[in-house]
């Protein structure tokens, strides 16, 4: 099917372009979000006619896009999930959460223009690639974390799995004292000079 691009489409084409695409791709999704129109000798004509209009509106637009990626640039949102012990979310991250997250933050985005090659399922940090105009993209990161304390952390470069095994080596460097300690006592019970000793003060 031949359409007319009414602005560019990444890997398809750039304003004005007349390409052939699968009908469905056309219908439901490049002609009814106006990005598109039918290539009809009628609607070549209207596109000449309207063409310096649509590159103004599309400069415009443009600008306005760049204006809120060098806001946006490098930014990083922080949610609070819940996950196992080894960083495994329990649920996932979506582009949903991406934009409502960012809107919160008084950015208007839509779910529509965040990529996510996949939904994000571990905590982290990961970098979001964001679409906000055809000819402008930009990044900003989610901290996924269980916490506030642990987004904190997270961001000072500390992962889940380096936390988990501090916690361990910790947690065995306290049985190991503790051991020892009882060890320490058991010996003194036992122990014939000590006991020997003790009986002489308490004489």
């Amino acid at each position: 099917m031949q359409i007319i691009l009414l602005e560019r489409i990444a890997k398809l084409g750039q304003m004005g372009d007349v390409v052939d695409v699968k009908p469905g791709y056309a219908r439901n999704f490049l002609l009814a979000k106006g990005k598109a129109m039918n290539a009809t000798i009628q609607n070549l004509e209207a596109f000449k006619s309207k063409k310096s209009e649509l590159e103004t509106r599309n400069l415009e637009t443009k600008s306005e896009a760049e204006a809120v990626s060098v806001k946006l640039e490098g930014k990083i949102f922080i949610i609070i999930r819940q996950a196992s012990d080894a960083g495994s979310l329990y649920g996932s991250v979506s582009t949903r959460d991406a934009a409502e997250i960012a809107t919160e933050a008084g950015f208007t985005l839509d779910r529509g223009q965040i990529s996510l090659k996949r939904p994000i399922k571990e905590l982290g940090i990961h970098e979001i690639k964001i679409s906000l105009h055809p000819e402008v993209e930009t990044t900003f990161s989610l901290n996924v974390a269980r916490s506030r304390e642990e987004a904190e952390l997270q961001a000072k470069g500390r992962s889940v799995q380096e936390l988990a095994a501090e916690a361990e080596v910790e947690a065995e460097f306290e049985i190991s004292e503790l051991f020892d300690n009882i060890e320490a006592a058991a010996f003194d019970e036992n122990d014939p000079i000590t006991n020997s000793v003790e009986s002489e003060d308490k004489e």
